[in-house]
């Protein structure tokens, strides 16, 4: 039986599984949009997903289980969704070390985190949309844990249009990869089928970079390499 917390994910790109994500048809390739790596490291591991809400906000349910950090499940990373108005940090240092050490293996935050130096110093990887020097209280407050939680793409204010990326749902358990490229989302049911066509491509893409390399052109290269046969 599969590992429930350790995947062969692990072994390839963010770009790698979006492309597999891709043809597999799942929107967007599974890319988390607007996050971005703060902290250096890369994370593939299951989601513990914290749904976060405007502290003014009266109709969003109310967590009281204690600090969501303290429940954090070993060999998880922590997933937040803060509300897209929502200028401050929902993630600090002390909630990096708390995570740490209850074997979390970092952060990715649809929102802002702060106390950069601090994770950097810790060694725990944080992505997220941005960051502040305003602290969680008495902007924003946990909602709900260990939910499926809906990540939305920000447009300009100004922007009318559709846009190209559709919301993302993420559900506790499905694995999460970042690295210096983005975030993406494999849903744990698609695993060994991502797994599968990351090999294959790997393989494709050695190829290619060995044909260009040597000095063939890129639309010969991909026409041997990657057209149909």
């Amino acid at each position: 039986m599969p590992s429930t917390t350790t995947s062969s994910l692990s072994e390839y790109s963010t770009c790698e599984i979006s492309d597999a994500l891709i043809k597999l048809q799942i929107a967007n390739g599974g890319y988390m949009p607007d996050v971005k790596m703060l902290a250096p490291g890369k994370i593939c591991s299951p989601a513990y997903t914290v749904q976060m809400a405007m502290a003014s906000d009266t109709s969003a349910p109310k967590y009281g289980g204690g600090h969501f950090v303290d429940g954090v499940l070993k060999d998880h990373v922590v997933v937040i969704d803060a509300p897209p108005e929502a200028k401050n940090a929902v993630w600090g240092g002390l909630m990096s070390a708390g995570a740490l050490t209850r074997g979390a293996t970092g952060a990715v935050i649809s929102g802002n985190a702060r106390d950069l130096a601090e994770h950097r110093s810790l060694k725990f990887p944080v992505f997220a949309r941005s960051h502040s020097t305003l602290g969680q209280s008495p902007f924003t407050r946990v909602s709900q844990v260990g939910v499926p939680i809906t990540i939305n793409p920000q447009y300009p204010a100004s922007y009318s249009g559709s846009g190209s990326i559709t919301p993302l749902t993420i559900s506790p358990g499905d694995w999460m990869i970042a690295d210096e490229d983005g975030v993406v989302c494999v849903p744990r049911n698609l695993e060994q089928q991502v797994v599968e066509l990351v090999k294959r491509g790997r393989a494709v893409d050695d190829l290619c970079m060995k044909d260009i390399l040597s000095g063939k052109g890129l639309a010969e290269t991909f026409r041997d390499r990657r057209s149909p046969k």
